[in-house]
């Protein structure tokens, strides 16, 4: 697995939001998209933090946030990452480690490129899906 690099599973059709969407308008988003998670990003595309399903029942449930609610409020802003050459492995233990479903792959900058999810590393390791070319 050593071999495999997060820019071969990754997905390149990162799902976005800024810190002053509203977390009504956050949701729909998520369900339209089907996606597990959102980034939050900056107006240059660089990662400010991220907001997953799961905290979405979180918020619901604890919360029953206001209309005028925006994501910063709930978004997770200590994000862990991984970069377009890191192994796949490695990537693995990370999400292990901090028991996350989503890690956002960012260039030298921050700036958000791609997600490798749990899902991606599950299809590749079921043999459902190749890598693609790096």
């Amino acid at each position: 697995m050593d071999d495999i690099f997060v820019a071969s599973l990754m997905s390149n059709g990162v799902v976005s939001v800024t810190s002053d969407t509203l977390v009504e308008d956050a949701a729909q988003r998520l369900r339209k998209k089907e996606v597990g998670s959102l980034v939050v990003v900056d107006d240059e595309g660089r990662l400010e933090g991220i907001l997953t399903s799961t905290d979405f029942v979180a918020i619901v449930a604890k919360s029953r946030p206001k209309a005028d609610t925006t994501v910063e409020r709930y978004m997770t802003e200590k994000v862990v990452t991984v970069g377009p050459q890191d192994p796949i492995g490695d990537a693995a233990d990370t999400m292990i480690t901090y028991g996350i479903n989503h890690l956002p792959v960012v260039d030298d900058h921050d700036t958000v490129i791609g997600m490798l999810s749990s899902t991606d590393l599950t299809a590749y390791l079921s043999g459902v899906q190749e890598p693609s070319p790096a």
